[in-house]
């Protein structure tokens, strides 16, 4: 099954933010490349919040090129086998932790937002750090902090305190 096709099976699962739902369903039927970058059109990406549910905090990442904090996450890769595993893959590169695992259940959420490069469908995914996991820059953030979950609301944006309430109501 290819990207694209795991990826309007897991939209047509999601329940929730029908509407949008329909758009990203829409976007994947009208765009045979949907899934990729090269989609000037708007593309999906994949994302996933990384939680550390013992301490009740989440790992943000001050993003080099936006300058906000925000989840992990981004393109799709041609390597990758389903939208959970990009999502993950990209949660494990940007966050530097081993072991992390994603909440089952599928998506936490959907956000379209506009980006330098055309408008982001984003599958947001959360996943769960490992105890004892120590979290290591990569090369596309400027930063990374664990935020209590009550701090989030002070330095990110809506989209982000929306991504940790819908997780939290998963947890």
């Amino acid at each position: 099954m290819s990207l694209h096709d795991d990826a309007a099976l897991v939209l047509k699962g999601y329940e929730g933010q029908e509407e949008l739902r329909q758009t990203y369903l829409d976007h994947l039927a009208a765009h045979p490349d949907g899934m990729w970058k090269a989609c000037t059109d708007g593309h999906i990406t994949a994302s996933a919040l990384v939680v550390d549910v013992e301490r009740g905090r989440v790992l943000l990442t001050l993003h080099k090129k936006l300058r906000m904090w925000l989840q992990m996450g981004g393109h799709c890769e041609p390597g990758d086998a389903t939208l959970a595993a990009a999502a993950l893959r990209e949660a494990t590169e940007e966050s530097g932790i081993a072991g992390l695992a994603l909440l089952p259940g599928g998506p936490v959420r959907l956000d379209r937002h506009l980006t330098p490069c055309a408008w982001h469908l984003d599958v947001q995914y959360a996943a769960v750090a490992p105890p004892g996991a120590v979290e290591a820059i990569s090369d596309e953030s400027l930063d990374l902090r664990w935020f209590a979950y009550d701090e989030v609301p002070g330095v990110a944006d809506e989209s982000v305190v929306r991504l940790v309430e819908a997780t939290r109501a998963r947890l």
